[in-house]
């Protein structure tokens, strides 16, 4: 089976003294659960794992009960050390603060139980994090897979991985397309919306929810404003939900909205949002199209290109701790913007059904930047780029 580089990192920490909790956050179905499954398979540690997925909301002493029983399995096995896997913890109410009691009663008694969380909402784990966990965790971000790793564990092509995106639950179903279609919409994506987002915040409109992504990742690579989708929206509110939707759909990984890079922080806020899907899978799996047709298709395949790099960048940029926008100015235009530490860098998608890259001049002239970039035709093949680390180009 193959195994993540993350896995490496975890299993290094996990033989370290007990110091912090271990916090590991990412999309649905990229593996966090076989990772934790790898590492208990290679450990000699005794160890317990539970999961929160099928529990009840409001059970929150559900969390005392299974850390007792660890206390219990580490007293039985008369060993020195015991790791406790919790999965799922942001469906448990108020989790955080159950977390740090129990934690805190082991420092205090000298009870050597590590531990380690996993969770796919972004939101409300960071929220848990920050309100009663400070000083006592490390968090570990385990993203969407990259093409090296597809192409490592599968074999796939560049195509492939642009257009089947990364998913590695659903290789097995790509030579028939619409059961691929299929699971990527209501295994991935309604799961998603439905259990990270409907269920543990308060939507008073998710219809609008769901239709608001559907058309986000069907325009992924475009600038578009909340004002002009409005017209394609059935009950569409104000601007200020939309908003407000985009974010939570975000926080999931599935739809972000890159924002304008202007220099100037308000202005940034206040643009129209480029919609950005975070896996090209969600995209591809909404479009009445198949593989075969789009490959061939200059123009709308230079979309899926672009949506890919896209994808690579913000998956990135988690972990890499930079911003990821775009520019826009009259007719002239860069593809994205990347920000951190004070350096920029512009970046432009050029596919052979685009046209030539005098947004790039404009912008150089406006802002000059630290770099500039091309990806595709004339610059960096999109092979080689969507297999580099963007952090390393800073």
């Amino acid at each position: 089976m193959y195994k993540r580089t993350y896995l490496k990192t975890l299993a290094k920490r996990i033989l370290e003294p007990r110091s912090f909790i271990q916090v590991i956050f990412g999309p649905r179905q990229v593996g966090k659960t076989t990772m934790v499954t790898q590492l208990l398979k290679d450990t000699r540690l005794p160890n317990l794992y539970e999961t929160a997925d099928a529990v009840v909301v409001d059970q929150s002493l559900w969390i005392s009960q299974v850390w007792e029983r660890a206390r219990m399995l580490l007293k039985a096995a008369e060993a020195q050390e015991f790791l406790l896997i919790i999965d799922e913890i942001q469906k448990i109410e108020n989790w955080s603060e159950y977390i740090k009691r129990e934690w805190d009663q082991d420092t205090r008694e000298n009870v050597n139980i590590k531990v380690v969380l996993l969770g796919s909402s972004r939101m409300l784990l960071q929220k848990g994090l920050t309100e009663s966990m400070a000083g006592r965790f490390e968090t570990n971000y385990l993203g969407h897979w990259s093409l090296s790793e597809m192409q490592d564990a599968f074999g796939w092509s560049a195509a492939q991985y642009i257009y089947y995106g990364g998913y590695p639950g659903a290789v097995s179903l790509i030579n028939d397309e619409n059961r691929w279609k299929n699971y990527i919409k209501d295994a991935l994506i309604e799961t998603s919306i439905s259990k990270d987002i409907i269920m543990l915040t308060r939507i008073d409109k998710p219809a609008l929810l769901k239709r608001l992504f559907e058309l986000g990742t069907l325009y992924s690579g475009q600038i578009l404003s909340f004002t002009k989708i409005m017209g394609q929206l059935l009950d569409a509110g104000n601007s200020t939900t939309l908003a407000h939707y985009l974010q939570l759909l975000s926080e999931c990984w599935l739809l972000g909205g890159l924002e304008k890079y202007t220099g100037d922080i308000i202005r940034k806020r206040s643009s129209s949002p480029k919609f950005q899907a975070y896996n090209n899978a969600l995209l591809s799996a909404q479009m009445n199209n198949t593989f075969k047709n789009l490959v061939i298709s200059p123009e709308k395949w230079g979309r899926l290109v672009e949506s890919a790099v896209g994808a690579h960048l913000i998956n990135h940029a988690v972990t890499g701790k930079y911003n990821v926008g775009y520019w826009r100015e009259g007719g002239s235009e860069v593809d994205f913007v990347l920000e951190k530490e004070g350096k920029v860098i512009g970046l432009e998608v050029k596919s052979g059904a685009k046209g030539g890259t005098s947004g790039m001049k404009v912008f150089h002239e406006k802002f000059r930047p630290n770099k500039l970039l091309l990806v595709g035709t004339g610059g960096i093949p999109y092979e080689e780029f969507l297999k580099i680390d963007p952090t390393g180009l800073f």
